[in-house]
C-alpha cells in the first residue's frame, strides 16, 4: 500500500477544492442596485441559495442601460447575463427584437396558492409573452411638509401653482410623465391625455403649461436625486418613484410627505434573455421567487406593490422598521383614487419625436 506524503495529501486537498468549486453555479441577475435590489436580495436571492447551496447569485447593477448591453451581447454571440429585471416597455422592445425567451406563464410559473393559474393571477399585467411582472411601482410626488404652509398640496395642479407653494420642484429630465402631468394639471380628463398629445396642438398645450414653471425647475436623471433635493431643503417639491420617497420619509425620517395624485403606474419585472448560459436554473429561480409568497415578501423591504392580485392580501409589516406596508403601496386604494397607466403602445410610436421635441423646449430660452 502506498504512503501518502505531505505533498500528496495537499494536491488532494486542492483537487478537491478545485471540483467543489467546479461544481458551484453562478447565476448573474441584472437589476438596478440600491434598496431595489437589496429587496430582491432579501426576498428572492438569499432563500433560493440557502435551498440550493450549488447556485451563487450574482448581481449587476446594468437595468439602466440593459437593452443596449444585451442587443450588444446578442449580436456578438456571448451572451453572459441569466437573468434581466427590466420595466415593462423595455421588455416589450427586447421580446420584439427576439432577445429575449417567450415564456408560458402556466406552465413555467407556480400558481396561486388557491389553483388560479399564473397568467390570471397577474391578469393584464402579463403586457408581453416574454415578460413575467414583479411589481407595480409609480413616479409620483413628494413634498417638504415644513415648506407649504399649513395647507399640503393634494392636486396635481398644486405642483404648477407657484402662487400658492412657492419654491423649486424637481421633475426627470425627459418628456414622459411631465407632457402627461402638465395636461392633467391644465384640466385635460385622464382619458384624454393620450389623445391629445398625439396632436400637435396638444403637445403645444403641454410644454405651455411647462412653462409656467420652468424657471423654477432642478432636472433629475437618477431617482435618488429628488430624495436628496428634499432632505436638503433645495426643492419643496419633486417626482420620483414611490419607494425612494419611502425611504426618505419612513427610513430617514426626514420632514417629507407623499403626494399621491396622479401618480404614474408601471411595471417592472423578469425577462430570460437569448443565450442565458443556464436557463433551467433559471427557470426554477423564477418559479420559485414569482410565487405568491416571494412577491408578498419583496414589500416587507420594499413600497412597490406585488404583481400578483394574490400576493395583496400577504402583504405585511416592513422588516426592520415594523411597519404595517400596506398603506405604503401605491396600489393602495387610499393611494389610487387618481391613478395614470403609462401607455406603452403610445410612448413606443412616439418617444424619440417627444423627446426630441422636449430637449428642443428645455434648450429654449
Amino acid at each position: 500500500m502506498k504512503t501518502l506524503t505531505k505533498g500528496t495529501l495537499i494536491a488532494a486537498l486542492a483537487l478537491l477544492g478545485a471540483a467543489g468549486t467546479a461544481s458551484a453555479t453562478d447565476l448573474v441577475f441584472v437589476s438596478w442596485g440600491g434598496a431595489y435590489t437589496a429587496s430582491q436580495q432579501n426576498a428572492y436571492h438569499e432563500p433560493y441559495m440557502k435551498m440550493n447551496p450549488g447556485i451563487n447569485i450574482i448581481n449587476d447593477d446594468s437595468g439602466g442601460n440593459s437593452v443596449a448591453k444585451l442587443r450588444a451581447m446578442v449580436e456578438a454571440n456571448n451572451v453572459t447575463w441569466d437573468l434581466i429585471d427590466m420595466v415593462a416597455a423595455d421588455a416589450m422592445l427586447s421580446c420584439d427584437e427576439g432577445m429575449v425567451e417567450e415564456i408560458d406563464h402556466d406552465k413555467d410559473l407556480a400558481p396561486a396558492p388557491d389553483g388560479t393559474p399564473a397568467s390570471k393571477d397577474f391578469g393584464d399585467l402579463i403586457v408581453s409573452p416574454c415578460f413575467i411582472p414583479q411589481i407595480v411601482y409609480s413616479t409620483t410626488f413628494g413634498y417638504r411638509t415644513d415648506l407649504v404652509g399649513k395647507t399640503p398640496p393634494t392636486t396635481i395642479a398644486d405642483v404648477f401653482d407657484l402662487k400658492k407653494y412657492p419654491g423649486k420642484r424637481s421633475l426627470e429630465k425627459k418628456a414622459i410623465n411631465n407632457l402627461e402631468w402638465a395636461l392633467l394639471a391644465d384640466g385635460v380628463p385622464a382619458d384624454q391625455v393620450y389623445e391629445l398629445l398625439a396632436t400637435d396642438k396638444g403637445v403645444a398645450r403641454a410644454f405651455a403649461k411647462l412653462d409656467t414653471i420652468k424657471d423654477h425647475v432642478i432636472w433629475w436623471e437618477k431617482g435618488a436625486q429628488t430624495p436628496q433635493l428634499l432632505a436638503d431643503g433645495e426643492v419643496v417639491m419633486g417626482s420620483t418613484y414611490n419607494g425612494r420617497l419611502f425611504s426618505v420619509i419612513e427610513e430617514e425620517k426626514q420632514p417629507v410627505a407623499m403626494m399621491w395624485d396622479w401618480q404614474v403606474f408601471d411595471l417592472d419585472g423578469w425577462v430570460v434573455p437569448k443565450g442565458s448560459p443556464n436557463k433551467k436554473i433559471v427557470m426554477d429561480y423564477l418559479r420559485f421567487a414569482t410565487d405568491t409568497q416571494r412577491l408578498a415578501d419583496q414589500a416587507k423591504f420594499i413600497s412597490y406593490g406585488p404583481a400578483r392580485a394574490s400576493s395583496a392580501p400577504l402583504v405585511g409589516k416592513h422588516a426592520s422598521l415594523g411597519i404595517d406596508m400596506a398603506p405604503h403601496m401605491p396600489t393602495n386604494p387610499a393611494n389610487a383614487k387618481h391613478t395614470l397607466l403609462y401607455n406603452y403602445s403610445f410612448w413606443a410610436d412616439n418617444v424619440d419625436d417627444l423627446n426630441e421635441k422636449f430637449a428642443s423646449w428645455l434648450n429654449a430660452n
